[in-house]
């Protein structure tokens, strides 16, 4: 997938190595289309990621910012100007006027936290980490390495979709659920309900059976029951109960804009593409629309909310 530490490069992608001359590039470019053209018996997906590839390092300014790497420019988040710095709400520093989300939490910075200790574990003790972002460093690392840095962006990524949605919501990250391994990424309280997320990055395409994700890469096994799992301890504790449960992956992830996973103790489960969340949560699910917090409600479901939320460490 594109942008992700779990996809493979664009150089992968054409069968060259990262140190290719641009003419080699442009060579093992052509012979990438011929070997996959559809019309020629090809994959039609193989056929899209070779020129997706190409679009990304087909000229030397364009070979120059992705050889910079993703990952570098997705660290930047963790700037304490950033509007997704610890300790400053999600819609903080927006580019207009309008006033954004009230936000809590540092989305994807206890991820961030392991993928750094993975990595310093990995490359060894006494050994020089310069950048740990690093985008040849990074695609050389182990799996479970490169996937927490994964689910890291895609928190980050949530965290600027649900910053757009105004001053009538309120979103809480990484909610403290247990152990830290059981956190919810996000807790989002709004005029269509209360949304218990997780944000996820795979590393392939996922679908539903029997409501749940399933796919080659998908772990843990059953990620939507691990969430209503967390979400129903975090109900006991709080005395809310949560509207509709949402994993949101990336949108190459999701051959559907969003699916139902049926519904998790009567509430709706959904699996959602990033680009798609926003008017998720502005609308409502289907099945919820009947039950939106107003008025009272929705500023005593706050006030429990902001009393009694804690945050991993």
């Amino acid at each position: 997938m594109p942008d992700s530490p779990l996809s493979a490069s664009a150089y992968e992608v054409l069968g060259v190595e990262a140190s290719a001359s641009d003419a080699e590039l442009k060579k093992a470019f052509r012979r990438a289309l011929r070997q996959t053209h559809p019309d020629t018996g090809g994959d039609p997906a193989r056929f899209a990621a070779v020129q997706h590839a190409w679009d990304r390092v087909g000229t030397p300014e364009k070979r120059r910012g992705y050889d910079a790497g993703f990952v570098s420019r997705s660290s930047s988040t963790r700037s304490t100007s950033s509007p997704f710095a610890a300790g400053a709400g999600a819609g903080s520093a927006r580019e207009n006027s309008r006033p954004g989300a009230r936000a809590y939490g540092h989305p994807g910075g206890w991820r961030r936290e392991r993928f750094l200790d993975g990595m310093r574990e990995w490359v060894g003790r006494g050994a020089s980490l310069d950048d740990p972002y690093d985008p040849v460093l990074v695609r050389s690392a182990p799996r479970e390495i490169r996937r927490t840095l994964a689910d890291a962006l895609a928190e980050e990524a949530t965290a600027r979709t649900v910053s757009t949605l105004g001053i009538g919501f309120t979103v809480w990250h990484d909610v403290a659920t247990g152990s830290p391994d059981r956190k919810i990424d996000h807790v989002i309280l709004g005029p269509t309900g209360l949304f218990a997320m997780l944000s996820e990055d795979f590393g392939g395409q996922v679908k539903v059976r029997r409501g749940e994700l399933i796919g080659p890469t998908v772990q843990p096994e059953k990620p939507m029951h691990e969430l209503s799992s967390r979400a129903k301890a975090l109900s006991r504790q709080l005395r809310v109960a949560f509207t509709c449960f949402v994993i949101v992956v990336p949108d190459d992830a999701l051959v559907q804009p969003q699916a139902s996973l049926g519904s998790v103790r009567g509430q709706p489960a959904i699996v959602v593409r990033q680009s798609v969340l926003a008017h998720l949560l502005r609308t409502g699910p289907d099945a919820a629309r009947s039950r939106h917090i107003g008025g009272n409600e929705l500023f005593d479901v706050r006030t429990r909310l902001s009393n009694g939320i804690t945050f991993v460490d």
